[in-house]
C-alpha cells in the first residue's frame, strides 16, 4: 500500500484530501503545517507528499526542498490558490512533480496522484531492469541432460509455485543464481521484482544499509532516507548470495525477518512489514559452520526448508558438449563470428578438463577459443591454448624471488611431482586418465613418473615387478 503525506494548514481540506486518498486504498498520514511534515519525513519514507503552498511558520516550498533532501525518490505535488506562473515555475525548478490550483476537482486530484504514483512504479522496475543486465533466467535456460541436472530441474517445477524458502548449494560457478532466477520466473511472483543481494560484497554495516536501509542521519554519510531492498523485492523474491558469509549481526536481523515479516530500518523508529519469498545460495557447508558457531542454527533451518543441490561440472560431463554448443551460439552473436563446429578430439579435451571454476570457467574458456579462433571449426589446438592456465593456475606458483636466489631446477621438479600426484589421487590412480588430465600423452607421462620415482602403494602378496593398472596400454596419444 503506497503511503502519502497530506499537509495543509487547514483542518477541513486535511480532512477532505485524507478521505478521498483513503477511498483509493492509499495509507495516508496529514501534518498541519510545514515544520510537523519535516519530522514526519524524518522518520517515515512516504511515496508521494501532497502539500499546500502557503502556511505559516515553513512554506509548502520548504517542506518541498526538506522532503528533496532527505528522500529524492519522494514524488512532491504543490497546491496552491494563488495560480502565479512564478510560483508554478518555482517549485517545478525546486522538484515538485505538478501542482494543483484551489479550487480543484476531486478527479484532478486522483489523476495527477495516479500518474506521480506510476512514474514512481516505473522509475523502480527500470533500476531494477538495470541491474539484471542478462536478464531473468526461465526454467528452459538451464541446461543438461545429465541425473543430477534432471532432478534440479524436477524440484525446481515442484517448489516454484509454493511459498517456501529454498536454500541452493553448490560449488562456485555452478549456476545458482540463474536456479534462483528460474525458480522466480516460474512462480506465481514472476511479475513482482527478483532482488539480487551478493552478502559477502560489503561490510556489516553497508550490508545492514542495503537490505533494510537507513534514515537520513543515521550513520556518517547518510544523506538521505533509503529504503531497503527487501522493501524493493515486496510482493516478489529476494535472492541472498553466499549467505554463509553473512555477518552473526545481520543473520539475527535475516531471521526476525524470516519469522515475522518486519524489520526496521537503520535509525528507524517503525516496524516495516514486507511479503518476501527468501531464495539463498552458498557454497559453503552451512551444517559445518553451525557446528562451529559462525552461523545461527536457527537461521539454518529457517533458510533449508528445501535445498537444491548444484552438482560440479566435472560431476555432469555429458552435459559438456550441450553448454559448449550454448555457449557458442551466444559467443559467435557477441563477438561477430561464424564458428559452426567443434572437432570430436576439442570436445574431448574440454570433457577431459577438470573445471575448478565448473560453467563460469567453461564459459569464459569458450569465449577465449571463439575470440582466438579464425577459421569455421574449433579444432584441438584453439582448445589447448586457451586451456594452457586454467582458473587459479597462476596462484599456486611461485612468482616472487627470494633475495638469496633458488634452485630453478628443483622448484620445477617439486611442482611437476605434485601436480603428477594430485592427477593420480584424483583418478585413483588410473594413468591414462591421469594423462589426459596433464594434457600428456603415456609415453611423455611414464617417463615423468619415473624420472620422479612415483609408484602406487603395492598389495601385499603382489609381484614386485607387475604392471600397474593401465601399464600395458600403447603409447599412442591420447584423444
Amino acid at each position: 500500500m503506497e503511503k502519502i503525506l497530506v499537509v495543509d494548514d487547514e483542518k477541513s481540506m486535511r480532512d477532505f484530501l485524507s478521505i478521498v486518498l483513503k477511498k483509493e486504498g492509499y495509507a495516508v498520514t496529514t501534518a498541519e503545517d510545514g515544520e510537523s511534515a519535516s519530522r514526519l519525513v524524518q522518520k517515515e519514507i512516504f511515496d508521494l507528499v501532497l502539500t499546500d503552498v502557503k502556511m505559516p511558520k515553513m512554506s509548502g516550498l520548504q517542506v518541498l526542498k526538506t522532503v528533496k533532501e532527505t528522500s529524492p525518490d519522494t514524488i512532491v505535488v504543490m497546491i496552491t490558490a494563488f495560480a502565479s506562473t512564478e510560483t508554478a515555475i518555482e517549485a517545478m525548478k525546486e522538484g515538485a512533480y505538478d501542482y494543483l490550483t484551489k479550487p480543484f476537482q476531486i478527479e484532478e486530484v486522483r489523476l495527477i496522484i495516479q500518474n506521480a504514483l506510476e512514474k514512481k512504479r516505473l522509475r523502480a522496475e527500470n533500476q531494477l531492469l538495470k541491474k539484471k543486465v542478462k536478464g531473468a533466467a526461465t526454467l528452459e535456460d538451464i541446461i543438461g541432460r545429465s541425473g543430477g541436472m534432471q532432478n534440479v530441474i524436477q524440484v525446481i517445477k515442484k517448489v516454484a509455485n509454493t511459498q517456501s524458502n529454498v536454500l541452493i548449494l553448490g560449488e562456485s560457478g555452478t549456476g545458482k543464481e540463474l536456479v534462483a532466477q528460474a525458480i522466480h520466473s516460474d512462480s506465481l511472483r514472476k511479475d513482482n521484482p527478483f532482488v539480487t543481494v551478493n552478502c559477502s560484497a560489503l561490510p556489516e554495516p553497508l550490508l545492514e544499509s542495503e537490505l533494510f536501509g537507513h534514515m537520513k542521519g543515521s550513520f556518517t554519510g547518510a544523506y538521505a532516507n533509503k529504503p531497503g531492498l527487501f522493501e524493493i523485492a515486496h510482493e516478489g523474491t529476494i535472492f541472498l548470495d553466499e549467505i554463509g558469509d553473512t555477518p552473526s549481526g545481520i543473520q539475527a536481523k535475516l531471521l526476525r525477518v524470516l519469522e515475522e515479516k518486519e524489520f526496521r530500518r537503520i535509525g528507524g523508529t517503525q516496524n516495516i512489514r514486507v511479503d518476501v519469498r527468501i531464495i539463498a545460495a552458498t557454497n559453503k557447508d552451512l551444517e559445518k559452520a553451525v557446528a562451529e558457531g559462525t552461523f545461527r542454527e536457527d537461521l539454518y533451518y529457517r533458510l533449508d526448508v528445501i535445498p537444491i543441490h548444484l552438482p560440479p561440472l566435472r560431476e555432469r560431463v555429458e552435459d559438456i558438449p550441450l553448454l559448449v554448443r550454448h555457449f557458442l551460439t551466444i559467443m559467435n552473436q557477441g563477438l561477430n563470428k561464424k564458428i559452426r563446429t567443434i572437432t570430436p578430439e576439442a570436445m574431448k579435451a574440454l570433457q577431459a578438463h577438470s573445471w575448478r571454476g565448473n560453467v563460469r570457467e567453461l564459459e569464459n574458456v569458450i569465449e577465449r577459443v571463439v575470440a582466438l579462433t579464425t577459421g569455421e571449426a574449433i579444432e584441438l589446438k584453439d582448445v589447448m591454448e586457451c586451456l594452457q592456465r586454467p582458473a587459479g593456475f597462476k596462484e599456486s606458483l611461485l612468482t616472487t624471488l627470494p633475495p638469496e636466489g633458488l634452485d630453478l631446477d628443483k622448484v620445477i621438479g617439486d611442482l611437476e611431482k605434485t601436480l603428477l600426484l594430485k592427477a593420480l589421487e584424483r583418478t585413483n590412480w588410473v594413468k591414462r586418465d591421469a594423462a589426459n588430465l596433464l594434457q600428456l600423452n603415456m609415453r611423455s607421462f611414464r617417463y615423468r613418473l619415473e624420472k620422479h620415482n612415483i609408484r602406487k602403494n603395492r598389495q601385499p602378496g603382489s609381484p614386485p615387478d607387475a604392471p600397474e593398472d593401465d601399464e600395458m596400454e600403447s603409447d599412442a596419444p591420447t584423444p
